[in-house]
Formats: structure tokens, C-alpha cells, sequence
């Protein structure tokens, strides 16, 4: 079955307080996508957004963002009062986020909604707490202990605590056992209300692609709490941490920091951890995209402390064995490899005996040429998914702008276009009519949205992950028109009568 999607973060969602939530305008934007006759919604990491308000370097690898939760529907819950809220300067651009005051108010917020919820506590919140002990316990005591610490990284805390003596974490259990049991409230609301737009998603014929960082950000309860998966010295600091070499995008190479997992011991144990993460976001999502697929076959590792990344070397990964693994264990593994990047006919052979199928990024095939693999007419199995761009490249009407004169000749050429603002367009019907099995656009490129509407820009500090949509964009002439594309090219989405969720 040929179907599409549209990509857009939680966080990009319209709405009042500073940030795109789980309440009505998601359901609104699942409405949106049944009349454009898609099948799939694709966001970005629902976890806390760390440094660089990036969703790729956060503190837990399990959490929930909590500046994504509905603060109306708390009111509805009986938790808060609109008083607590509404007053509150949440930011004058509706089409941007303001980190700085979300982090300001949101959480002062959530403590007002956690005094309401003490005075009834709801009958299925200790069931949920039981249900993710694998984690949240350690996850709601870093960050009890984080607060204690005002926000320092854990290990800049008192040794005995950074090292997790075990004296010292009990004691610390006890003394912040209030705060602990927030952080679990906080929790329980985000998936809450996670779990409610996912059935109502379903219900409407949508699909969720989650999407899931490969690594784990330093300052991380993973990283505290499960030293023994990481490649850490005695003093708990990283052997080397992740990244990718130098290339045309970056000269010096992406440093991105994360500590390296320790693949070794981690297969003496048969992967556990990594299969127990894919069975939490497999209940999490219908789909999952995997960043940074590569680094299973290998990875790129840096000297802990070095100022570029220059200087890495490429070590072996798990490979095929986690792989083999996670499908003794799931009879259904729906995974997307996000394989873009340093592709060598090793990650090409992991990738074919995997079977999941990769990424087609139609904003990298126009500048080398007629044999380029991300044209249409060199895609050689229908078992990929198909992007206009991701979230860290341009909108398309940034990507023509930023062309080379002569990728933007050849694009020209391809498309048999004589104006180059239709390239856009013509990007978005190549996607479509192309013959992978999933087509996915981001928003901006429905809106048309100007290059200043770019979502990240890789290997840059200040002004990503900030972009909004607000409700105008979402009308029904535009639904129409993505709904006639979907017809066209044979994506669209008829749900059965009566589905509803898994």
C-alpha cells in the first residue's frame, strides 16, 4: 500500500501557552490529516529537550516532555484553575517558541496541578508508576536531585551522589520523597494524555512515526543511574563520545558529545537494554524512526575532551546481532533506519538483512549528477520512506535559495521548469509520485514557508526547535489540495469503518 504523512513535531503545534501540547490542537491536526487524506503523522522525540532545546539531547531516554502537556486539560481534570495559567507570559510570537519562558513558568505550573491532583489522586496512577518502574524511579529521583543541585549536571554533584553510594541514594530517596513523586505526577500526566491522542490518532486511520536519538545525552539518567551501558573510566567520565567526521556540511566534523555505549558488555546480556527501550517505544508509537542508523554498523569515536572532531576513529558496533536479537523477540519490528550520511556497503548489507526500509531525502539528489541514488529514477525497491526534507534541512523554498548554480540547472532540467519558484512544488509531486512506499513532507513545505521557517540547522546553537504553526495554516482548501496530491500519486488514505486502536 502506497501512503504519506506529514511531519511535525508536537512542539511546532499551535495553541496559547509558549508551545505546541497534547490537547486539542493535536486532535485537530489528526483531523486535519484525515481530510488531506494522509496515513501518517511523524514527530520528533517526545522526551525532555536539553542542551540547545534540542529533543536529541535530553535527559532520559523514556521520559516525556512535560512543556508538552495540555494545561486545559488539567483544568478539566480538576487539577487547575485557569487563574494559575493564563495570566502568564508565555511569549508574544505565536509562530515561535520561547524556551526561556517556558522554563520559566511550566513547571510552576505543573506544581499547582500536582497540589490539585494530592486531594484525589486518580485510581490509576500507582498502576502506572508500577508499569514503568524500569525507569522512572531513577528518572524522577535525577531530576528531585537535579532541582537540589540547582540544574548542575550530575556529575558536578557531591561525589557520593554522582557515584550513586548506595547510603547516599537512600538517604537522598528520603529526603526528596515529595519532589520524587512530582516528577513521577509529571510523568503520569504526559502519558496520559500521549495515550489519549494516540487512540484517537488510530481511530482516524492516522499512524504515529515516533522517532528515537541513537544515543543517550551525558548529563542523562541513563547515564547516572546505568553507568555499566556506557564507555565511562572509573571516574565516571566518557572514554570517547559520539559524533561524525569531517565532510562538505562540516570541516571539523560533528561533535555532539554523548558518551559511546559499550557494545561489548551489552551483548554479554543479549542487548537487553536496547530491546527493553524498542519494546517502550513500540507501545509508544505504530512506527518508529531510528537517527543516526549507521552507528550500529559502526560509530564514530572521539577523544573524550577534544575541541573538534577531527580526530575520531571509527570503531565496530553491534551490527547485525542486536538486530537479530530484537526480531527473536518482536514477531512485528517497525522500524525506519534513518541511513543518511557515511553510507558504506557494510551499513548497505546491515540495512538489507535488517529489512527495514530507509530514507529518501529528495533535498540531497540534484547536485551530482544523473546517478545521484536520492533522484526518483535510481530508487531501486518501493521498501523506503521518501522526505522533501527532515528537520534538519531547509524548507524547500530555502533549499532553491540555497542551491548551487549548478544543482539548481540540473534541477531545472529534471523537472523541465523554466521558474525556479516552482521547484518547490515540483519537489513535492517527485516525492509523491516516486515509487517508495511511504512519501513524508514537512509542514513548512505545504505553507510554503520562507527559509527563516527552518526547523534546526545542524551544528548550530540559537534559534532551532522553535518553529510553530498556528490554526490559519490548517484549512480546509489546504487539506484539499494535499488530499488531491494523495490521489493523484495514489496515497490516499480511505481508513476501514470502525478501526481504532492496537
Amino acid at each position: 500500500m502506497r501512503e504519506s504523512g506529514i511531519l511535525l513535531p508536537v512542539s511546532a503545534l499551535p495553541g496559547r501557552h509558549g508551545i505546541g501540547r497534547l490537547g486539542q490542537a493535536a486532535d485537530d491536526f489528526v483531523d486535519f490529516l484525515k481530510e488531506a487524506g494522509c496515513h501518517c503523522w511523524q514527530v520528533l522525540p517526545l522526551s525532555p529537550t536539553g542542551y540547545g532545546d534540542s529533543p536529541y539531547q535530553s535527559c532520559s531516554c523514556f521520559a516525556g516532555n512535560p512543556y508538552l502537556i495540555d494545561l486545559d486539560r488539567l483544568t478539566a481534570r480538576g487539577w487547575l484553575d485557569k487563574a494559575d495559567y493564563e495570566p502568564l507570559d508565555w511569549g508574544s510570537e505565536p509562530r515561535a517558541v520561547d524556551y526561556q519562558l517556558l522554563w520559566e513558568h511550566n513547571t510552576a505550573v505543573l506544581r499547582c496541578a500536582y497540589a490539585g491532583f494530592l486531594k484525589h489522586k486518580p485510581a490509576d496512577y500507582r498502576r502506572f508508576c508500577t508499569a514503568q518502574k524500569a525507569w522512572l524511579p531513577d528518572y524522577a529521583l535525577f531530576m528531585a536531585l537535579k532541582d537540589a543541585h540547582d540544574g548542575m549536571p550530575w556529575y558536578d554533584w557531591e561525589p557520593e551522589l554522582a557515584l550513586r553510594d548506595r547510603r547516599a541514594v537512600a538517604a537522598a530517596k528520603e529526603r526528596h520523597a515529595s519532589d520524587i513523586d512530582f516528577y513521577c505526577f509529571v510523568q503520569y500526566c504526559f502519558f496520559t494524555q500521549w495515550k489519549a491522542l494516540k487512540k484517537y490518532a488510530n481511530a482516524a486511520g492516522i499512524r504515529i512515526i515516533g522517532d528515537i536519538p541513537i544515543y543517550a545525552a551525558y548529563d542523562s539518567a541513563e547515564v547516572w543511574a546505568k553507568p555499566e551501558l556506557f564507555q565511562l573510566n572509573r571516574e565516571r567520565r566518557p572514554v570517547a563520545v559520539a559524533g561524525c567526521p569531517p565532510d562538505a556540511f562540516a570541516v571539523t566534523g560533528q561533535l555532539w558529545g554523548n558518551p559511546l555505549w559499550d557494545w561489548a558488555a551489552m551483548a554479554e546480556n543479549g542487548y537487553r537494554w536496547w530491546l527493553d527501550r524498542l519494546d517502550f517505544v513500540l507501545k509508544l508509537y505504530d512506527t518508529v524512526r531510528i537517527d543516526h542508523f549507521r552507528g550500529f554498523e559502526r560509530y564514530y569515536a572521539i577523544p573524550y575532551g577534544a575541541p573538534t572532531a577531527e580526530h575520531g576513529k571509527w570503531k565496530k558496533g553491534p551490527d547485525y546481532a542486536l538486530w537479530k536479537a530484537a526480531k527473536e523477540r518482536f514477531p512485528v519490528l517497525p522500524v525506519i533506519a534513518e541511513d543518511l550520511g557515511n553510507i558504506t556497503p557494510a551499513v548497505e548489507k546491515l540495512l538489507r538483512r535488517t529489512g527495514f526500509p530507509g530514507m529518501k531525502v529528495m533535498q540531497f539528489a540534484f547536485d551530482s549528477g544523473a546517478d545521484n541514488p536520492y533522484l526518483p529514477h535510481n530508487f531501486k525497491t518501493d521498501n523506503c520512506v521518501c522526505y522533501t526534507g527532515t528537520h534538519d534541512n531547509h524548507t524547500l523554498r530555502g533549499w532553491v535559495k540555497s542551491m548551487s548554480a549548478e544543482a539548481c540547472e540540473y534541477a531545472m532540467t529534471y523537472f523541465a521548469l523554466k521558474k525556479k519558484k516552482k521547484l518547490p512544488q515540483a519537489l513535492l509531486r517527485a516525492a509523491w509520485g516516486s515509487i517508495a512506499g511511504i512519501a513524508v513532507g514537512q509542514m513548512q513545505d505545504f505553507l510554503d514557508s520562507p527559509p527563516s521557517d527552518r526547523f534546526n540547522t545542524p551544528s548550530t546553537l540559537g534559534g532551532n526547535w522553535i518553529w510553530r504553526t498556528v490554526a490559519s495554516d490548517f484549512t480546509a482548501q489546504r487539506a484539499a489540495k494535499i488530499r488531491a496530491l494523495n490521489t493523484v500519486y495514489g496515497r490516499l488514505n480511505q481508513p476501514e469503518a470502525g478501526r481504532t486502536d492496537k
